[in-house]
C-alpha cells in the first residue's frame, strides 16, 4: 500500500513540470487537428505530466519507453495473429496514450449509447415486425443483400428480448474536433480483449503515472459485462461460455485472455452438444449444461444444422436450444445486418423514425448506390468520395471488400465500375473523405502527430442498460496523413485514458439489485482441455527424457574408452533414440555427434527434440486460458541454438533444454491448482 502510495506522490509530482521544455515543447503540429494542441488547459497539462514522467523513467530517451513497454507486452503474452501466419507476433503497443477530457468523453458516450439503442431497434425491427422494409423507410436488398442476414431467426425473440448485448463503434475525430462514427460492430467485437491488455501493459510499465493524470478505471466495465450475460439466463448460477473458433484465429489469444479474466469457459464448437433443447458442454465428468454464449464466430458458422452446412466450428442444432430459450447467446444470430457499409446511409433518418431525434455521432456521408441518383451523384464526384463494397463481399475493383480512393482509379477501372453499377449497383456505396485528427505519436525518440482512430465498447450491465467502456482500443498510423475512412489494420494500438479533470472521479451507478452470479471457470474441465493437457505432459516428458538420453550418448562417446564399454553403450542410447523415432534408420552409417544433431534439431523426425517442442508450443497455445504467463513465456522463447558437428555445443543446447522443461514443469508446479486439470497434465 505505501508502494502505491509513493508512486502516487511520484506522479503527483509530474504536475510541477515546466510547460515549456520536456518532449512536448517541440511538438509541431496543426493546432485546430491535433488533439493535444486543441485540448483545454487542464488537459493539455495531463498531457505534457504523462509525457514527462515516459520521459524520466527512460532516463530522457522515449525509445527507451517503448523498449521498456514490449518487455512488458513480452511477460503479460499479448499477441495477435496475420491471416495466413503459421506463428504469433507480440501485439504492437504505443507508450503514449490518448487522452480524452471527461466532459468531451461524457458527450461520445451519450451519442454512442443512442447509436447502440438505435442498432438494437432496427435488428429489432428486421427480426420482427418488419415494418421499416414494409413501409420504405429501408430498402429489402440493403437487407437481404447481407450475408449476416439470417432468415432462420426471423421471428425468434432472444431470452430478455435484447438482441444486442455487446457492440462496438469505431470513431474518428475530424479536423473541427467532431467526433465521425466510421463503422459498426455487433456481429462481433474485436479488440475487447487488447483493450484490457493495453490497460494493463501500459499501467504496469509506466507505475502511477495514468493515475497521477486521474485516468478512469475500466475494470468496472468487465464486470457489467459479465453482469449484463447473465442477468437474462434461467439459473440464478449460471455457467457462461466463450465460444473461440480455435487457436489459428487471428484474436485467439485475446479470446482467451477474456475468458480467463471474466471467468468463462473457453468452448470450441467440438465441446459442446444440443440434448433436448439444451446446449451442454462435454467435460471428464459429464455433460455440463452452458447457460450462455459469449459467440466469437460468425452465425453462418455456428449451427451446421441450421446455417453453413460445410461449417466445421458450429454446434449441430444450437438453434433449437435458442428456440427452446434455454440459450442466451451475445450478441444474437443475425445482428451483424447492420454493419454493412449500405445501412450507414440510412441510419440518420432511421433514427428520426424510431428515436424521434437526430444523430448525436454523425455518419461519415454515405450513399448507397442501389437507388439512381445516389449511383449517379457517386459517379459524378467519385474524386472526392471513397468507394467500397456495401456488404464487405469481393466485387469487381474491390476483392475481399476493401475500400479504394474514388481518384485512385484509372480511366479502364471506371469504365468497370460503370458496366458494374449497370449490372448490380447495390453492391457498392460510397462515403465522403473524412479528414482524422493527429496525437502525439512516438518515432524513435521524438513525438510527432499521427492519425489516430478510436474503437469504443459498450455492453449491458444486469439492468439492461447500456455501459460504455471509458476510453477503448486506439489505432495509431506510422504515416503522418491518413483518411479516417481508409484506416485498416493499422501500425500501433494505444491505450485510451479518459482523464477526469476536476479532480474527483464520477459517481459509479448503484449496484444491480441482486445480480446472478456467475459461476467460475475453474472447476469445469471439457474433455478436449482435458485431453490437450495429457499430452501436453506427455510431450514435456518425452522432449526432456530425448534430450537426457541425448546428453548421455554424447558424453559416452567423448568418454576415454574402457574396454569396449563406452562404445556399447552408445549403441545401445543410439538404438533407444531409434526406438523412440527421434533419430533415422541409418544408426550405424552415423558417428554420435551426427545423431545427436539429428535428435535435437531435425523437425523430419517425429521424436526429434524440435519436432516435439513444437507440438508443446502448439497446444501450449489451445491451453492460454489454463497455463500461467509465466509458463506460456517460457514456452514463447526459441530452442537453444548449437554449433553442427560440435561436440561440446550439443551438450550445452541439451543441458539448455533439459533446464528449460524442468523450470517450465516448476512454474506450472506453483501456478496451477490440485485439481482435475493437473491429475491429466
Amino acid at each position: 500500500m505505501r508502494g502505491e502510495n509513493l508512486l502516487a506522490e511520484e506522479g503527483a509530482d509530474l504536475f510541477g513540470h515546466d510547460p515549456d521544455s520536456g518532449p512536448l515543447a517541440y511538438y509541431a503540429a496543426d493546432p485546430e487537428n491535433d488533439l493535444y494542441l486543441a485540448s483545454p488547459p487542464e488537459l493539455a497539462d495531463a498531457w505534457r505530466s504523462l509525457v514527462a514522467g515516459l520521459s524520466r523513467q527512460a532516463c530522457g530517451d522515449l525509445a527507451q519507453a517503448q523498449a521498456q513497454l514490449d518487455r512488458h507486452v513480452e511477460e503479460l503474452g499479448l499477441a495477435f495473429r496475420l491471416r495466413g501466419d503459421d506463428t504469433e507476433r507480440p501485439w504492437p503497443l504505443s507508450p503514449v496514450p490518448v487522452l480524452i477530457g471527461g466532459d468531451e468523453w461524457a458527450r461520445i458516450e451519450d451519442g454512442l449509447i443512442q447509436r447502440a439503442d438505435l442498432l438494437e431497434a432496427v435488428v429489432a425491427d428486421i427480426y420482427g415486425a418488419q415494418a421499416l422494409v414494409t413501409e420504405g423507410h429501408l430498402p429489402a436488398a440493403v437487407v437481404s443483400g447481407s450475408p449476416h442476414f439470417a432468415r432462420r431467426v426471423v421471428g425468434l425473440q432472444p431470452p430478455g428480448g435484447y438482441h444486442l448485448k455487446i457492440c462496438a463503434v469505431d470513431l474518428a475525430r475530424g479536423p473541427s474536433g467532431e467526433w465521425h462514427v466510421l463503422a459498426d460492430r455487433v456481429r462481433l467485437a474485436p479488440g475487447i480483449g487488447y483493450a484490457l491488455e493495453n490497460r494493463q501493459a501500459l499501467a504496469r510499465a509506466t507505475g502511477g503515472l495514468l493515475a497521477s493524470v486521474n485516468t478512469r478505471r475500466q475494470s468496472d466495465f468487465y464486470g457489467a459485462l459479465r453482469e449484463g450475460i447473465a442477468a437474462d439466463c434461467e439459473r440464478s448460477n449460471p455457467r457462461i461460455a466463450l465460444l473461440t473458433p480455435g487457436r489459428l484465429n487471428q484474436s485467439y489469444p485475446e479470446q482467451a485472455h477474456l475468458a480467463r479474466y471474466l471467468g468463462f469457459s473457453l468452448v470450441e464448437g467440438r465441446d459442446l452438444v444440443v440434448r433436448e433443447g439444451r446446449l451442454f458442454v462435454r467435460t471428464i465428468a459429464g455433460l455440463k449444461r452452458i447457460d450462455a454464449l459469449w459467440r466469437w464466430i460468425s452465425a453462418r458458422d455456428i449451427d451446421p444444422l441450421n446455417f453453413d452446412t460445410g461449417s466445421h466450428i458450429g454446434v449441430p442444432g444450437l438453434l433449437s436450444a435458442c428456440e427452446s430459450g434455454q440459450l442466451v447467446v451475445a450478441n444474437w444470430m443475425g445482428a451483424g445486418m447492420v454493419e454493412s457499409r449500405a445501412m450507414a446511409a440510412f441510419l440518420p433518418a432511421l433514427c428520426q423514425r424510431l428515436l424521434g431525434e437526430p444523430l448525436k455521432l454523425r455518419n461519415a456521408a454515405t450513399w448507397w448506390c442501389g437507388r439512381p441518383a445516389e449511383r449517379d451523384y457517386v459517379l459524378e464526384n467519385l474524386d472526392e468520395l471513397v468507394l467500397s463494397s456495401s456488404f464487405h463481399t469481393s466485387v469487381a475493383l474491390l476483392p475481399q471488400g476493401t475500400t479504394r480512393l474514388g481518384a485512385s482509379l484509372r480511366e479502364e477501372e471506371r469504365t468497370r465500375l460503370r458496366e458494374a453499377l449497370a449490372r448490380r449497383a447495390m453492391d457498392y456505396t460510397a462515403q465522403e473523405i473524412i479528414p482524422v485528427s493527429t496525437t502525439p505519436g512516438l518515432v524513435g525518440n521524438r513525438l510527432e502527430p499521427r492519425s489516430f482512430t478510436l474503437r469504443a465498447y459498450l455492453a449491458r450491465d444486469a439492468r439492461g442498460q447500456w455501459q460504455a467502456l471509458p476510453g477503448g482500443l486506439g489505432r495509431v498510423s506510422r504515416e503522418r496523413d491518413l483518411h479516417g475512412s481508409l484506416m485498416g489494420l493499422g501500425d500501433l494500438s494505444c491505450d485510451v485514458c479518459v482523464v477526469d479533470l476536476d479532480g474527483g472521479a464520477p459517481a459509479l451507478p448503484p449496484p444491480p439489485l441482486g445480480p446472478p452470479a456467475v459461476r467460475r471457470a475453474q472447476g469445469l474441465l471439457p474433455s478436449q482441455a482435458a485431453d490437450n493437457l495429457y499430452w501436453f505432459g506427455r510431450y514435456v516428458e518425452r522432449c526432456s527424457e530425448t534430450a537426457r538420453a541425448t546428453r548421455t550418448l554424447l558424453e559416452e562417446a567423448s568418454a576415454p574408452p574402457v574396454e569396449d564399454g563406452a562404445s556399447s553403450t552408445v549403441q545401445r542410447l543410439a538404438h533407444l533414440l531409434l526406438r523412440w523415432d527421434a533419430i533415422g534408420p541409418d544408426v550405424e552409417d552415423r558417428i554420435p555427434v551426427e545423431l545427436a544433431e539429428i535428435a535435437i534439431g531435425d523437425l523430419r523426425q517425429s521424436n526429434s527434440v524440435a519436432s516435439l517442442d513444437d507440438r508443446v508450443r502448439s497446444l501450449a497455445l489451445m491451453l492460454r486460458d489454463r497455463l500461467s504467463r509465466d509458463a506460456l513465456r517460457a514456452l514463447g522463447r526459441p530452442l537453444p541454438q548449437f554449433t553442427p558437428g560440435n561436440g561440446e555445443s550439443l551438450i550445452a543446447a541439451t543441458d539448455a533444454v533439459i533446464e528449460r522443461y524442468a523450470a517450465l514443469m516448476r512454474l506450472i508446479s506453483d501456478t496451477m491448482n490440485r485439481h482435475d486439470a493437473w491429475r491429466f497434465l
